[in-house]
This record gives C-alpha cells, sequence and structure tokens, in this order.
C-alpha cells in the first residue's frame, strides 16, 4: 500500500479537466448518478397512472445492471446466462430502442444465483462509454464511442471471486477508475487514462473476500476532493485522485463484505459506508476523516438496527436514507445518525438503492416494486408501483425521466402534462 503523501493542488486539475470530458450536467453518468449521490432533478409521479410509464422494452439479454445516460441516449450491459457472452448497449431515450449493441464472447461460468453476467453498471462521458467485462480469465475494461465503434481496451488480468463480478468503473477527470477488489493477486485500485486506456496508477490491495463496491467522491470543505473505496480487507479508504496515493484509512471499519457502496455526507464531512453478509447487514458506519495529511479517520457514529448489506444509502438535505435488504426504511440525522424514523416498506426484500428526485425517495424490491417515499422527517408512503417483473437494479434520472432497469426489460417513467 502506497504511504500517506500531501494532498497536491495537482488534483485540481483533475477536477478542472472533468469539465471538459463530462456528459451533460442533466445526464445520470455513473451507478448512482453524479458522485454517487443517488441524487436526481426530475417530478416522476408517485403513483403511476396510464401514461405515465412512456414505454416498455425488451432488453436483448439480462442481468441487474443499471442505466446510465448521455443526452437522449441511454447504455446498460446485457448478459447470456447459457453462453456467458455479455454486452453493452446504447437504446434510444425517446422510445427504447436499441441504437447498437456489441457483443463481447466469454465462457460460462458459476456465479452466485443472486448474481448474473451484467450486474456490473457502464459509466460514460462526453465521448466514451465504458464497461468491465468481468471472467475467471481476465477482467477487461472497454471503451466504445458513442457510435458503438471501439475507442480502446484494457485488460487487468485474471479476476477471481467466489460470486461473479458487479463493481462499476467511474469516470473522474482524465481517468477511468475501476476497484478491481478480487480474491487473486491482482486485486488493486487502477486508474486508466480515458482518451487511451494507459494505466495511469495502480495501487495494490490485500486480496480477502471479493467487493462489489463502487466509489464515491467525497468533497471536503476547503480542500481536494477524494476518492474513497471501501472493502473488508481495508475497510474504508481515501485516495488522491492524481496518483492512487492513500490518503488516510480505516482499516478495521467492517467485519464483513461490503457490496453496496459508500455515499458522502459532504455538509456533515462525513462518509458512510456499511457491510454484512447472507441475508442482512452487520452495520452502517459513519466516519469522519482526518482534516490534515497523516492524520486518523475517526468512527462518528455505528448503526446496526436494520443496516444495509446490498441496498446503498444515500444523505440529503442533512438526511441520512437507508433501506435494509429485508426492507425496513429509516431515515436519520446524517452528522449524529439519530433516527427519525424507521419503517418496514411494502416490495418484500430489496437489492436496488434509493435514489431522490422531486423530494421523493424510489427503490425497486426485488420482486419488482417500485416504493416511493416522502423524503421528510415523518415516515409516508406515497406510492407502490409494479414494474412487472424482478429487479436487483437501482433507478437513474435523468431528463425528467426515470428510467427503471428489471431483470430482462426496461422502463421510462415520467409525469404526464400538467401533472
Amino acid at each position: 500500500m502506497q504511504s500517506h503523501r500531501a494532498w497536491p493542488a495537482a488534483i485540481t486539475v483533475c477536477v478542472l479537466a472533468a469539465a471538459a470530458c463530462a456528459a451533460d450536467s442533466n445526464d445520470w453518468p455513473r451507478f448512482r448518478g453524479p458522485d454517487g449521490t443517488g441524487v436526481g432533478d426530475a417530478n416522476i409521479p408517485a403513483r403511476w397512472e396510464s401514461g405515465d410509464v412512456r414505454w416498455k422494452v425488451e432488453l436483448p439479454g439480462v442481468g441487474h445492471a443499471s442505466i446510465v445516460t448521455a443526452g437522449e441516449k441511454l447504455f446498460t450491459t446485457c448478459g447470456n446466462e447459457q453462453s456467458g457472452t455479455q454486452s453493452l448497449l446504447c437504446l434510444a431515450a425517446k422510445d427504447g430502442a436499441v441504437v447498437w449493441k456489441r457483443d463481447y464472447a466469454s465462457e460460462a461460468y458459476r456465479h452466485h444465483g443472486e448474481n448474473s453476467y451484467a450486474s456490473s453498471t457502464p459509466a460514460v462521458d462526453g465521448d466514451h462509454v465504458y464497461a468491465c467485462l468481468m471472467q475467471p480469465r481476465e477482467l477487461r475494461v472497454v471503451a466504445l464511442n458513442h457510435d458503438g465503434s471501439d475507442a480502446w481496451t484494457a485488460s487487468l488480468g485474471a479476476f477471481v471471486t467466489q460470486h461473479g463480478g458487479g463493481a462499476s468503473p467511474v469516470v473522474y477527470g482524465n481517468l477511468v477508475i475501476v476497484a478491481n477488489e478480487q480474491d487473486g493477486p491482482g486485486s488493486c485500485l487502477v486508474a486508466l487514462d480515458r482518451a487511451t486506456g494507459a494505466v495511469k496508477w495502480k495501487t495494490p490491495r490485500k486480496s480477502y473476500r471479493f467487493s462489489a463496491s463502487t466509489p464515491c467522491v467525497f468533497r471536503p470543505k476547503g480542500a481536494p476532493a477524494q476518492l474513497i473505496f471501501t472493502s473488508w480487507a481495508h475497510g474504508v479508504t481515501s485516495v488522491n485522485p492524481a496518483d492512487g496515493a492513500v490518503l488516510w484509512e480505516l482499516s478495521d471499519a467492517f467485519d464483513a463484505r461490503t457490496v453496496g457502496s459508500p455515499v458522502a455526507a459532504n455538509d456533515a464531512g462525513l462518509v458512510i459506508a456499511s457491510c454484512g453478509e447472507g441475508p442482512a447487514g452487520h452495520w452502517l458506519v459513519a466516519v469522519r476523516p482526518p482534516k490534515e495529511s497523516g492524520g486518523k479517520p475517526e468512527v462518528a457514529y455505528k448503526i446496526t438496527k436494520a443496516a444495509p448489506y446490498v441496498p446503498t444509502p444515500l444523505v440529503k438535505g442533512g438526511r441520512l436514507y437507508y433501506w435494509s435488504d429485508s426492507g425496513t426504511a429509516t431515515c436519520a440525522d446524517a452528522a449524529s445518525g439519530k433516527t427519525l424514523w424507521q419503517e418496514r416498506v411494502p416490495g418484500g426484500t430489496f437489492f436496488g438503492s434509493p435514489v431522490f428526485t422531486g423530494g421523493k425517495l424510489f427503490a425497486v424490491s426485488k420482486r419488482g416494486n417500485v416504493i416511493v417515499l416522502s423524503a421528510a422527517d415523518e415516515f409516508q408512503l406515497l406510492g407502490n408501483n409494479d414494474a412487472g417483473e424482478k429487479s436487483d437494479a437501482t433507478p437513474a434520472v435523468a431528463n425528467g425521466r426515470m428510467y427503471v432497469r428489471t431483470y430482462s426489460h426496461l422502463l421510462c417513467v415520467a409525469a404526464q402534462a400538467g401533472n
């Protein structure tokens, strides 16, 4: 592991470069949207009436990957459970029609029954769409132009895992960041040049219990942004985006695997993440990062009741919202962890993470129920909509629409005129 270093102004260069390569500000460019916050900007109806579901299409494959958007194009991945073939596809936002599809042949391999060959969500910017293609022999990162033509391919070597793949790439500045947290000796954090695929930096990681966690961006007040990673072996880790140096680490944060991703409570100066195993979370921990280089992070609070394992928490307006896998939703004060309300919601169990938009929280259950709650200090169930099929994906919000991925279909939901 790399040692602590000063937090250089070079990070600022990376931040400024982001504006040059970013997709439109209304887009949803990665898993859980900008910075991994899960926060969108659209007025989506809580109860879907006839006409609110603008279109529903069958996808040319199955999987659990979520949707990312760039303008009027949507991107996701699909898999073939018989052959192991993985596909990256582009769809038209207006009607869901397939614009192009690229197939990547792969051997069929054993994965967890709750996983698929397409559980990794792509990332997109103004030039390319990026996807992680995971198989035992090789983890490949592919970059395609928006018209579906090849930009580059990077091999990260063998990928050893008990359950299959799941971590998603993210774009930060001129870098494509991949958390290659696996069970083999190739475990590492890696940054690829978004234009060429060349390795810009690589940070070795311990190999212990594959993590499906996707990094988020923490933006401390008055200091450069940091990339936050989580795993059982390393706990919560902050990395300098400029060179991959570890800024700080709380190595004993977890006692189990990390599947849900970390989130930043920037206003409270905290990073929040969870761990678990089997059907439930063990705990959710809020970490207070050090204010100076070389300082030690501290645990601000730890929550054990109804903690999430797979669903990723959400922070908005000083409130922390989280869904347990068994279907208990909680609203807490983000700064202190104090519970404001905690209620069991309909829909069964959950793997999909909540998103916030228009003052409401949306989360999709494994049965395919889209549960809508008021994002307020009092519990209020606003809607329970049937997406028609099982789902492990998280909704995407872009350009006034919400996209809900089920196992083999995609729905577009938007308010009708006058609503």
